[in-house]
């Protein structure tokens, strides 16, 4: 268990030497839920909200609701959500501390990341860094050996005593909540709310006005607002979610392996390409603070050349190299 009592004890690179494979070995195929969860403490929240964000992602079938403009966004809006908010920001930075960047540029990119509504910063590190430190044993808390579906997005609907609530999680996160910015948002949800709400409002309101620029009509400029708000936000963010939800899954079933981790993670082509570079599940688990997820020339890690453009403009430092680089840029 880490003591959360320094940086490097809250960021995890090592497994726990006497941490319980009762429930079931890596690569077994078969492991338990993990001790915290209660299968019958649905997280209704959780349940509801992503049901409705999938429904309404379905109305992207609609072509009453269809527009180019409103697939360029949601295409946009995987990298600048996706990969900065997330990959880049929450991932990277926060969780493994792989690099520093301007506090202004940090907030900014963890603002974006809550647009992607995975949670709070300082909990989405707590489960990560918890699934580092116990990755695919009985209390990671979504490995896909308890099932594929479980480690996708099954542990989202249940409640967790590890990490329902911050008394619990806090322990791993304490360098966060140093933070006032990321204290905030964990003690007032209603933060989270407004930030997502006041993003579809931007997305509606500038697609409503550019729609009546365009056409002159008001359901005209309506239907194409709507139309940017669903492609640019609702199906952006489903999206989004499903990336990084295969990161958990399958890349901890299915590629090859470079490293011998103690754990069941995988490099995985499919998952790499889509994510821009976290797919390299297995490189990231063996040197889990370097900012570089491809160790290999033809590992492309988009995530990993958005640092090196920082790093060259100044806008980041203290950029870890992967240690199989023997500390030189390849």
């Amino acid at each position: 268990m880490m003591s959360g009592s320094s940086q490097h004890d809250a960021s995890p690179g090592t497994r726990p030497p006497d941490a319980s494979r009762a429930a079931g070995a890596p690569g077994s195929g078969v492991l338990a839920l993990p001790v915290g969860v209660d299968g019958n403490a649905w997280d209704w929240p959780a349940r509801i909200g992503l049901a409705v964000y999938h429904a309404l992602a379905l109305l992207a079938f609609l072509p009453w609701f269809f527009s180019w403009t409103g697939v360029v966004l949601a295409a946009l809006g995987l990298y600048v959500y996706g990969t900065l908010g997330i990959n880049l920001c929450y991932h990277r930075i926060l969780t493994h501390r792989g690099l520093s960047v301007p506090k202004w540029l940090e907030r900014l990119f963890v603002t974006l990341g809550i647009c992607c509504l995975q949670d709070t910063p300082a909990r989405w590190i707590a489960i990560h860094r918890l699934h580092h430190q116990l990755a695919d044993l009985q209390r990671d808390p979504h490995s896909p050996l308890v099932t594929l579906l479980w480690g996708h997005v099954g542990w989202l609907f249940v409640q967790n005593r590890d990490t329902a609530d911050v008394a619990e999680y806090e322990r791993y996160v304490r360098d966060i909540l140093k933070d006032p910015y990321y204290l905030a948002l964990e003690e007032n949800d209603l933060w989270l709310l407004w930030i997502n709400v006041t993003q579809w409002l931007v997305y509606f309101a500038g697609g409503l006005c550019t729609g009546w620029l365009m056409y002159g009509n008001l359901a005209t400029a309506v239907q194409f607002g709507l139309s940017v708000w669903l492609w640019g936000v609702i199906v952006r963010t489903v999206v989004v979610w499903h990336i990084t939800w295969t990161v958990n899954s399958l890349a901890h079933r299915w590629g090859y392996r470079t490293y011998e981790t103690g754990d069941n993670s995988r490099n995985n082509w499919l998952v790499a390409w889509i994510s821009n570079g976290e797919g390299w599940h297995n490189n990231h688990h063996a040197d889990p603070m370097a900012a570089a997820h491809g160790h290999q020339w033809w590992e492309v890690d988009v995530t990993w050349t958005t640092v090196k453009l920082l790093e060259r403009v100044g806008l980041a430092s203290k950029v870890v190299r992967p240690r199989a680089w023997n500390v030189t840029e390849r």
